[in-house]
């Protein structure tokens, strides 16, 4: 932690020299000063590529309450405001969330602080990362010690976030229609944890200290208005068909079973001489069968970019005038020199295949897989997105 005792420029020079997450204490430092150093640290953006905290310390318990401004936190608050930063309770160390603010209380160092999230050179970060593995909630709850959703993590970013950033994430970190299917079941199982905090709380149960502290960070209907919004997206990608084949695969053996299950409504009804009911079961038999149509029109788009593309393409690239090589040498017997250079074939394979299966396995999603414990919608929303890729 950097000393309070800095002298304010020298303060504000230390802010924006840091390259990683960073906490400064301002004991003893006036509300002249907090508001000078906010001015001089974050009246421009900080030359960085990825986002970082910068956590200030305002105040604390009764012991250490002496040596900080009783308005610290205001001074450091309204100089932010004024620099265009917003409050945003669910903010997260992700660059959607540059130029924004949230207060804390850190109950276990008895600590008040507000935590910065400053603006920064670099734009958003690759399609493939961040929420791309959002859907491995657990309904197990939360204890003393362990948070019902893990502060920072995927989870975390889409169920506290404001909407107006969530909908920023959306875009930059789900671009396909299934990202945005494991998102959407990540906001169901995130709506089923907080009903069910609410629920103890209306029994007269207090809550523990991290399931409060997640509580209160969801804003009143923001989950609801985000469900529909993924809805919203989702829908018009299918429209626009921008799906890719596996995508397509999937939504059609959907419309199959939908449109299997209507026919069977529908002889039934006419067997049990319900026309109102016929009709309406007809009805919907014809938007499925249009849905069926749109589906089957779509041309498939190639899928997103994975975040080793780059590695994995050089490998290709080496491995053609090797496979070339190969080709040539068939049906001879192969010189001490050929078979030690081919001999580096088999490596790059072994490379590709490495690349393309850590991808994968190094999501939380498909690392969950099997211990998923929300209910089956999601396991199928993180079988999906396993696929995807």
């Amino acid at each position: 932690m950097s000393s309070g005792n800095d002298h304010v420029s020298g303060l504000a020079a230390s802010i924006r020299a840091a390259t990683e997450s960073e906490t400064f204490d301002l004991a003893g430092h006036s509300q002249s000063n907090i508001q000078t150093t906010m001015t001089d640290a974050f009246s421009e953006p900080l030359p960085l590529n990825d986002m970082i905290r910068i956590t200030f310390v305002t105040g604390a318990g009764k012991l250490g309450r002496q040596k900080y401004d009783e308005g610290a936190a205001k001074a450091l608050t309204s100089t932010l405001r004024n620099l265009g930063f917003e409050e945003d309770r669910g903010a997260s160390c992700v660059v959607e969330c540059a130029g924004s603010f949230k207060l804390q209380h850190d109950t276990g160092k008895n600590l008040k602080t507000v935590v910065v999230f400053p603006k920064i050179t670099a734009g958003t970060g690759g399609a493939d990362g961040g929420v791309a593995g959002v859907a491995s909630l657990s309904l197990a709850g939360g204890s003393d010690n362990v948070a019902p959703i893990p502060e920072g993590s995927p989870e975390h970013m889409v169920t506290v976030s404001s909407v107006a950033v969530f909908e920023k994430m959306l875009k930059s970190k789900c671009p396909s229609w299934a990202q945005k299917k494991g998102c959407l079941a990540a906001l169901v199982c995130s709506k089923e944890i907080v009903e069910a905090l609410d629920a103890t709380l209306m029994s007269g149960t207090p809550l523990t200290d991290v399931e409060q502290d997640l509580y209160d960070a969801v804003p009143p209907g923001s989950l609801a208005n985000k469900e529909a919004h993924v809805k919203k997206e989702m829908q018009t990608q299918v429209e626009e068909g921008k799906l890719t084949n596996l995508e397509k695969d999937i939504l059609l053996h959907q419309n199959g079973e939908r449109l299997g299950t209507l026919t069977l409504e529908i002889e039934e009804s006419v067997r049990e001489k319900k026309p109102k009911k016929t009709e309406k079961l007809k009805a919907m038999k014809e938007k499925a069968e249009a849905r069926k149509k749109l589906l089957e029109d779509i041309v498939p788009k190639a899928p997103h970019r994975l975040r080793n593309e780059p590695e994995i393409t050089k490998l290709r690239a080496e491995l053609r005038p090797l496979q070339k090589m190969e080709d040539d040498t068939k049906g001879r017997l192969l010189s001490v020199k050929e078979t030690a250079t081919l001999a580096r074939k088999d490596e790059i394979l072994e490379e590709i295949e490495a690349l393309e299966v850590s991808f994968i396995l190094g999501s939380t999603t498909c690392k969950e897989f099997f211990s998923f414990s929300c209910n089956t919608y999601c396991t199928w929303a993180n079988f999906l997105l396993c696929l995807s890729h």
